[in-house]
């Protein structure tokens, strides 16, 4: 299931493929970009200099950075991709950046940081669970029926959230019993302390 997601409105946009090849994927993407970057709001107009700085800001930190085009258009989207060759080819970088479109790879091993995954493992399992479908078609038929199912009610994404201060929350109330996995909801007094207790006590009756 070839799969975008915009995280601050929980809008999906996706596909379902019998096979992902670069010609696949990157004419569904080319298309899917298009059509978004048409609908955003026009930027106001900066420098030369000062566009090229707001691209180069995307940037700061990476460890292996993406070579720039010489000549870059007003920045209007920044796309999140798993760090896949590709998902790295000289026509499709290109044409990003010629489109405003910033690409920016998660690290190896690290695609969990692309929200893209968490969607598409919420929609295969309300699509497909308990389910018997006995062909491809079948399955994509599900797949993106249930994309247009979510899109009428999305839910927007956030780094963190109520659910991360929930855990917190949890944590903070759980006290960690010798160095174990295990906890207790409860403190346990120390020894020491007793220890204090029963000598403050006995210094109390002399």
């Amino acid at each position: 299931m070839l799969t975008l997601f915009h995280p601050a409105s929980g809008e999906v946009r996706a596909r379902g493929v019998q096979s992902c090849t670069n010609v696949v994927l990157h004419g569904w993407l080319k298309e899917e970009l298009a059509d978004i970057v048409a609908s955003l709001p026009a930027q106001p107009e900066l420098s030369i200099k000062a566009t090229r700085e707001l691209w180069k800001s995307w940037q700061e930190g990476l460890q292996v950075k993406i070579t720039l085009s010489e000549k870059l258009p007003a920045l209007r989207m920044l796309l999140v991709m798993d760090n896949l060759a590709g998902h790295k080819t000289p026509e499709l970088v290109l044409w990003m950046f010629a489109n405003g479109i910033m690409p920016l790879y998660t690290p190896l091993s690290g695609s969990w940081l692309n929200m893209a995954e968490s969607i598409q493992r919420i929609i295969k399992r309300r699509a497909l669970e308990c389910q018997h479908l006995e062909t491809v078609e079948e399955i994509i038929k599900r797949l993106e029926a249930t994309v247009r199912g979510w899109n009428r009610e999305p839910t927007p994404f956030e780094w963190g959230g109520k659910r991360a201060a929930r855990r917190i929350r949890s944590r903070e109330r759980r006290h960690a019993l010798g160095g174990s996995g295990a906890y207790t909801r409860r403190a346990i007094r120390r020894g020491s302390t007793l220890t204090q207790q029963w000598q403050q006590a006995c210094q109390m009756t002399h």
